[in-house]
Parts: C-alpha cells; structure tokens; sequence
C-alpha cells in the first residue's frame, strides 16, 4: 500500500512509548525524527514534512493528554489527525449524470482507471460509458475497449479516427444515454505542448463537470511539475492514484496534490477492473497507523456477499448460524473472500490485523495463505457432492481418491476437512449465544482461543492461515 513503509516505521517508533504516561521533549524529538525520515524516503516533499513535524512536535509538546490516555495513544490520535490534514478531503463526486476527463502522461494508467471508475460507478446504480480519445498510443483502443468489456460498461472509440477532438465529440453523442460519460485522453512521454494543446481542445469540446489528474504511485517528486502544467492547461479538480500494489513510495503524488490545491478521488490497488477505492482520507490514514478501515472493508463484503448470492441464489451466509457447516459452505465463504480482493489489503482493513500484526509476519506469509486457499478449491473441486455436504465421510480411501483428481498432497486434503472442523465448532458455539456472549467470544477469537479463530488461522500452525 502507499506509504507502507511510513506506517511500519511510525507504528515501530510509537511502540517506543509503551507503558509511558508522559511525553519528555526526548520522546517527541526522537518520533519527529523518524516522522521526518519516513515521509522523506517515501518522496513526499521537503517543504510538506517539515510543515507537518512542526505540527505534530507543537501539539505533542503543548497538548495535555486527557485523563486515562496513554502518551503512546496520545501521539497516534495527533498523528493521525495531522496526516488527515496532509492528505486532505476527498474529490468531490456525486452519484448524479456528470462528464469526468482523465489527464495524465503515457503510462500512468488512465486507460486502466477510467474503466475501474466506471466500474465503480456502475456498482453505485448509475450507467457510465468510457469514451476513449488515444490516437497516438498504439492498442490504446483494444485496450480500453478490453477493460470496458471486463467491467461490463459502455465504450465509445474509433481505431480509425485520427482527430481525438472528433472522438471525444461523437462519442459524447453516441453515448448520450449514459449517466457518466469518462473521457480518456492520449498521454505522452513527456509535457509535450502538443499534448496540453490536444487535451484544452478536447476539455472545450466535452465541457466535463471535472477533470481528474491520473498520476503513478511511483512518480517521485516530478509529481509536481506534471501537476502544475495540468492544473494551469484545464484546472485539476481531483486526483487518482494508481499502482499501489507494487513498491511505489506514493509521497510525490500526494505532492502533487497539495501543488494543485485539489484532492484524491481514488486509489488503484491492482490489476482488476475491480481493484479501485474511493478515496477516504480517515480510512486510508486509519489503515496506515495499522487501525484497520471498516468502512472500506463493511463495503468490500457486502459487494462480495452480492456477487457470491448472484452466482448461487440459494445460499444465504445467515444460513451458517441455523444449520449444519458443510465444505459447500466453506466454498461460499472462499469465494467471496477473493472478491473481496488480495488478502493483504483485507487484512489491513480489519481492526487489530493489519499494521503491527502484518508487521510480525514473513514476507510471503499472504502469498502462502492464498497459495493455499487456492489449493483448498482445487481438493474441493475434486470432491463429490455427498462428501461437500457431508465431509466426515471422508476416510483415508477417499482421500487417496481426492489426491488422484485433484494433484493436491494428501496432507492438504486432510489440513482442509481439519480446518472445515475447526470453523464448525467456532460457529456451533456462535449458535444460541445473546450479545453479551457474542461479544466474549469475538475477543476469543481474536486473541487467538478457541481453535478457528482469527490467530490460529493467521499462524497458529493449526490451519491454512
């Protein structure tokens, strides 16, 4: 995630203050040292960090903290607080028929984007259609019309045109039913005038509500420049950051940002039409200091539940309070969870899971967690229908069958009905229980206790996670 190794360090240096009541002018000096490092290595520029330590540095100096916080939980809500300010609100977009231009250099992943933002708004009720201008970018059209199909959105584009301006008009009438109308303009290597020239004349001949600045995650610091070239040509409302999967810093755009006094719309997160957010500056600091994002997360599941209940009308995940778990069960919950996106970026989001605990596992611990689930759909797939819905049945000739169709070891067979035994204890003791109760047994589970819980599944050597 953007900024990732920022979060790592700050949660390394607030764990500094544990146990201490108090903050000495050492303590604070000593965490707006590595605030100032962080941000630096991460690109975000000079002039930003300084701002933002002598702000934290004043308030942690003159604040007092009130009665029963801690200085370690002290520091973090002001922390928090000023990276809320750095970032700032997010762009403005509301679910209303409106025209969006996408800005940015070759390569920043306009043509991506455009199709995730359609995408988005398509799951938010309203029809977009993506209207794609590239002449100069070879495969730009194939491309665009490729990702359009994936999101199963409108597309409008020429591959025989060569006057974008013309495009972006016929498309603008062709697509004259949609609700959002998402204009991709051609990049260049460079801040070429030509291509500030072509993209005024296509901002008069489309009149968007506003104009979003595309800008990869990795840029650096000549972020600025890009933006201060954009903002001058067609003035820039928002911006989209993308590429933040990867090892990008991120620092530049948010530079970028602050340079063009606009704001994040969203974030790209992956290789998916699907891997897009809307930009929350709470929820997005929350999950850097490692405080989860539940918002982020509650939306994520409830589009993974809607397009898991589409595919199989006749399950219902309430379903698993009333009655018998069965690995079908498990394969619902499976799939919806790889909806939900990589694993790494859910766990973030969970409360308590990402930040410090992600810190304190291996490298390819996610990796090998959806290695493995991957592995578990295979045995699944190689399974009958009587065993799916009724998996104690399975005795060694069966699993040696399993193993036959599947390709999968044994021992994973076996590692799955232990973990499908494990979760169907944690939800028969679920069965009955009054909120008082769920609540102990929600801390259970995150402590580790009770066998299927969320810490044995994350490392307690008792399962695939």
């Amino acid at each position: 995630m953007v900024l990732d190794d920022l979060g790592s360090s700050l949660r390394g240096t607030l764990d500094t203050l544990q146990g201490k009541s108090r903050l000495s002018e050492e303590d604070v000096e000593e965490i707006i040292k590595e605030i100032q490092r962080s941000l630096l290595s991460a690109d975000v520029d000079v002039s930003l960090v300084m701002e933002l330590s002598d702000s934290i540095e004043t308030r942690a100096l003159e604040e007092e903290p009130p009665a029963g916080t801690t200085a370690r939980d002290h520091v973090l809500k002001i922390v928090y607080e000023e990276l809320v300010e750095l970032v700032g609100d997010s762009t403005e977009l509301p679910l209303e028929p409106q025209t969006i231009l996408l800005a940015g250099l070759q390569g920043s992943g306009k043509t991506t984007s455009a199709a995730k933002m359609a995408w988005w708004f398509s799951k938010k009720g309203l029809r977009p259609a993506v209207i794609q201008t590239d002449t100069f970018r070879p495969g730009a059209y194939d491309q665009a019309k490729q990702m359009c199909e994936r999101a199963e959105v409108d597309f409008y584009g020429d591959p025989d045109a060569e006057d974008p301006v013309q495009i972006a008009r016929d498309g603008m009438e062709a697509t004259a039913d949609a609700d959002v109308h998402i204009v991709d303009t051609a990049g260049r290597h460079a801040l070429e005038d030509d291509l500030i020239a072509e993209i005024e004349e296509i901002e008069s001949a489309v009149d968007p509500d506003r104009s979003l600045l595309v800008l990869d995650a990795a840029i650096g610091q000549g972020a600025t420049e890009q933006a201060s070239r954009f903002e001058s040509a067609i003035g820039i409302d928002g911006v989209v950051i993308t590429k933040l999967d990867g090892t990008a810093k991120g620092g530049g755009a948010l530079a970028a940002v602050n340079e063009t006094g606009s704001s994040i719309a969203f974030l790209g997160t992956g290789e998916t039409v699907q891997d897009v957010e809307r930009f929350e500056p709470s929820g997005f600091i929350s999950r850097l200091l490692g405080m989860g994002d539940l918002k982020q997360l509650s939306e994520r599941v409830e589009r993974a539940m809607a397009e898991t209940g589409e595919e199989e009308d006749d399950w219902d995940p309430e379903d698993l309070l009333d009655g018998n778990f069965t690995l079908k069960d498990m394969q619902k919950q499976m799939a919806a969870m790889n909806r939900m996106g990589p694993l790494d970026q859910v766990m973030d989001m969970i409360p308590g899971m990402g930040g410090g605990v992600m810190d304190q596992l291996p490298d390819d611990a996610m990796d090998v967690t959806q290695n493995r689930m991957r592995e578990f759909e295979v045995v699944m797939d190689s399974m009958t229908d009587e065993e799916l819905e009724n998996p104690r049945i399975v005795g060694q000739s069966r699993v040696e069958r399993i193993v036959r169709g599947s390709g999968i070891e044994a021992e994973t067979v076996r590692e799955l009905l232990e973990q499908h035994r494990m979760m169907e204890r944690t939800l028969d003791q679920f069965q009955g229980m009054g909120d008082g109760d769920m609540q102990r047994m929600m801390k259970k589970l995150q402590q580790g206790d009770g066998g299927g819980g969320l810490g044995g599944m994350m490392g307690g050597g008792n399962g695939p996670f």
